[in-house]
């Protein structure tokens, strides 16, 4: 990209349009570049390796309010942002968050689609849907991604609470 990389188009266009959903498609991953494109606001980081048929179905998972995470960038992304048991928490999710909400939100970390988390918890998809709006309403985030982000970092998940393939 000539005139603006990533990070800064990412950045203009969540400033611009904080609705819109980014899915960055890249051939690094360093560790620097990534977190920088995840707290930008990306929704979802596949690197060129993927193929078509994967590259397709992220588009369309973003585009429904899921997170895409390459699994070698979901592993970095949990590991930097894993609390360590000397961290002090800066807030409780139960301040924030309904009871319900807490649920909905520990399912999103593991990756369940709305409808894993609809069939688990015994709620209709549209239930679901709107647990997650609130969920970022009330984190201020914009995508599964940031709400994920912002569990770890506030050690309400741990790395022991996700399932990772």
């Amino acid at each position: 990209m000539p005139k603006l990389d990533g990070i800064g188009a990412t950045k203009q266009i969540k400033t611009l349009h904080p609705e819109m959903v980014v899915l960055i498609l890249s051939a690094y991953d360093d560790d620097q570049f990534v977190f920088s494109l995840l707290e930008a606001g990306a929704a979802g980081y596949l690197l060129k390796s993927v193929h078509g048929k994967e590259l397709i179905d992220a588009v369309r998972a973003v585009y429904a309010g899921e997170s895409v995470l390459h699994p070698s960038i979901a592993k970095k992304v949990l590991s930097k942002f894993a609390r360590t048991p000397g961290n002090i928490v800066e807030e409780k999710p139960e301040e924030l968050l309904s009871k319900r909400e807490i649920e909905v939100l520990k399912l999103v970390t593991r990756g369940l689609s709305n409808k894993d988390i609809a069939d688990e918890l015994f709620l209709s998809i549209r239930t679901v849907q709107g647990h997650i709006g609130n969920i970022f309403n009330k984190l201020q985030v914009s995508s599964r991604t940031e709400a994920v982000v912002h569990a770890l970092k506030q050690g309400w998940v741990t790395l022991d609470d996700i399932a990772l393939p």
